[in-house]
């Protein structure tokens, strides 16, 4: 199963901008410099679908692609940006939740976690706050490419073992590399999946 059209609509700066609610939408998002743009441009099939950069804080708005004409990939502002000042950041982070609180649309989210470093606080913290507001989401890990097999497991049982002190179940997960496409089709199947119902 693959993606065969991705279209750029539109770049909100906020939840009030985004597109007319029609499509359900899958968000995606993760701390700065976890390559979002990079799986969504692997997802997509296409290059430069979304913006890649080594500066982290890139994507600053909600950005949305229609899919297949059928569903929005929402490419949302990374949490966490190392050269945003405070009032920009908290900007961002209200943005995030405004969205995430109102978008009647969106049918899912999916958090990107860098499977190489250790459970971040504000990953978790952030993903127990989705749990308490009864957030569809699951957890991606990214760049899995970087690390043995051995060490993948590794580092998903100590996820596992972090996120149980807070949550009151382990989210389903997928592990992914854009370099090797892996976790791409199984990523797509679960939207697909969801979009039949």
């Amino acid at each position: 199963m693959s993606i065969n059209k991705a279209v750029f609509v539109k770049s909100s700066m906020s939840v009030s901008e985004c597109p007319v609610e029609k499509y359900p939408e899958y968000a995606f998002i993760g701390r700065s410099n976890v390559g979002k743009s990079s799986l969504i441009n692997t997802l997509t099939n296409q290059k430069e679908l979304a913006k890649t950069s080594a500066t982290p804080g890139k994507t600053q708005m909600i950005n949305h692609f229609l899919i297949d004409n059928k569903w929005n990939l929402v490419d949302l502002p990374g949490y966490g940006f190392a050269k945003a000042g405070k009032g920009e950041l908290y900007e961002f982070n209200e943005m995030i939740l405004q969205y995430i609180e109102k978008r009647r649309t969106l049918r899912h989210l999916f958090v990107l976690v860098d499977i190489r470093h250790a459970p971040q606080a504000n990953d978790i913290e952030f993903m127990a706050w989705l749990m308490r507001h009864e957030i569809s989401f699951s957890l991606i890990f990214t760049k899995a490419d970087k690390i043995s097999k051995a060490q993948i497991q590794k580092a998903v049982h100590q996820y596992q073992k972090e996120m149980l002190t807070s949550l009151s179940a382990m989210p389903q997960y997928f592990i992914t590399s854009s370099l090797q496409k892996m976790g791409k089709e199984m990523v797509v199947e679960f939207i697909e999946k969801m979009n039949r119902g």
